[in-house]
């Protein structure tokens, strides 16, 4: 079993970055998680919250039970704000925006999410442009869900026009072979410790350059 890429280790939480491919918690017929590394490394770590398997970045445990508690409610009430990295396909017309897209699951589909205006739950996304890769046609957008559905930055950047590359799940045919692996890194997460009350601020750049030169 791998080693942790511990980014912050404090007395109460543990924040590694995890790579892509890997499970956050343990599959039907996949025992081999991020969750089990972190219990090896200390038996008293508890899941927080998840990234999708494809997706790469920081993912925080609790090393105690009022420690997971309290990062679940700041996880409930939105207190907790993520920046992810994804390179898309294209580049979007405007530098930065808003996407307000209801998702709900498309269970002939599932996993994949589709937009639905009529029960579909409200979903909102804020883009930001950092840089374009001319050569390959590609943009490095910073992504911050204003809330935290299914798939959304996958959907949502799909429903912009500018879908991310190396999606197997959300693709045009060609997005996929644009990458070996899902483009989309959660890489900073701003909150309130729940326990110490210290303001954090915990970054994990992504490795997404060269798709961009």
């Amino acid at each position: 079993m791998s080693a942790l890429d511990i980014i912050v280790e404090d007395p109460h939480l543990l924040v590694v970055n995890k790579p892509s491919g890997l499970l956050c918690v343990p599959g039907k017929t996949e025992p081999h998680c991020l969750a089990a590394q972190a219990l090896v490394y200390n038996a008293n770590c508890r899941v927080v919250h998840r990234l999708d398997m494809a997706t790469s970045g920081l993912v925080v445990f609790a090393k105690s039970h009022e420690a997971q508690k309290g990062m679940g409610h700041l996880f409930e009430r939105r207190e907790i704000h993520k920046t992810y990295h994804a390179v898309v396909q294209g580049k979007p017309i405007q530098e930065q925006g808003d996407i307000d897209l209801p998702l709900i699951c498309d269970w002939p589909n599932r996993p994949k999410q589709k937009v639905c205006y009529e029960s579909g739950k409200s979903a909102q996304t804020h883009y930001q442009t950092v840089k374009y890769g001319q050569d390959n046609n590609v943009t490095l957008l910073h992504l911050t869900p204003i809330t935290g559905r299914s798939h959304q930055l996958r959907v949502h950047c799909l429903e912009l026009g500018h879908p991310i590359l190396g999606d197997n799940l959300y693709n045009d045919g060609t997005t996929q072979t644009l990458a070996k692996r899902l483009l989309l890194h959660a890489a900073k997460l701003v909150f309130r410790h729940p326990i110490t009350q210290q303001d954090m601020v915990i970054t994990c750049e992504s490795a997404f350059d060269h798709y961009l030169s």
